[in-house]
């Protein structure tokens, strides 16, 4: 089976554009969420978005630039990222 050790979906490779973040799914789906979903990505430049390490068994991609995690079940739930809060003066 080549889904990743929870059952899930296994990522194989990412890009990631000015509008969007896709994942290339090892049983041959693609997925694809908006950009602004993650702050950080939104602000990061294109080398930093480019550079990116697939995690656990292909269950998230880490891009360690900007410190961000992106999991494959995260995706196909329409979970984005929270931005910080602001403090409050």
């Amino acid at each position: 089976m080549s889904a990743g050790a929870s059952g899930g979906a296994t990522i194989e490779r990412v890009e990631v554009t000015d509008e969007a973040i896709t994942a290339h799914l090892a049983d041959g789906r693609v997925i694809s969420v908006p950009l602004a979903w993650s702050w950080r990505l939104a602000a990061a430049s294109p080398a930093q978005r480019a550079r990116y390490e697939i995690i656990g068994d292909g269950q998230g991609v880490h891009w360690p630039d900007v410190d961000e995690d992106i999991s494959a079940e995260g995706m196909l739930a329409g979970a984005p990222a929270r931005p910080p809060k602001q403090k409050r003066e």
